[in-house]
């Protein structure tokens, strides 16, 4: 289980690659989150408490591993100011059979998109807005 939150730039390719050497699994999946443009974004300011934010994805994680027998689990997030089209996160996981990796994938996508102690301001040409929290994202993780 690897849990880090970094403003440094990462490759999504190497991290799956490195994430899935070595594992006994049957399934690997991957999925990276860019930062979108939702029309006149330019940049995406993201805040978190370090230590506490670690903790509380750390904990998810364990609970995702734990439910669905995952042989590892990778989340990366970060923060700081993103411009469009770069990569803001990467969930991998990776168990026996797929149906066990997509299902703890979403779970931890999920979790991050609505619970994850992280403050996302949009900045745009015109101003800037806090990200407030969105009912369809919350209605993804009450599946869970």
């Amino acid at each position: 289980m690897t849990v880090r939150v970094q403003s440094a730039p990462f490759d999504f390719g190497a991290e799956g690659a490195a994430f899935a050497a070595g594992l006994p699994s049957g399934a690997v999946v991957t999925f990276t989150g860019l930062v979108r443009d939702p029309g006149g974004l330019v940049a995406m300011e993201i805040e978190h408490y370090p230590g506490m934010t670690e903790r509380a994805i750390g904990a998810i994680v364990a609970e995702a591993t734990a439910r669905w027998s995952l042989d590892g689990a990778l989340v990366i997030h970060r923060h700081g100011r993103l411009p469009p089209g770069e990569p803001i996160m990467m969930v991998a996981t990776a168990a026996r059979h797929r149906a066990e990796a997509f299902q703890a994938a979403e779970f931890l996508m999920d979790y991050l998109k609505s619970r994850a102690p992280f403050w996302k301001k949009e900045i745009g040409a015109d101003g800037e807005e806090w990200v407030a929290a969105r009912d369809a994202d919350e209605d993804a993780l009450s599946r869970w």
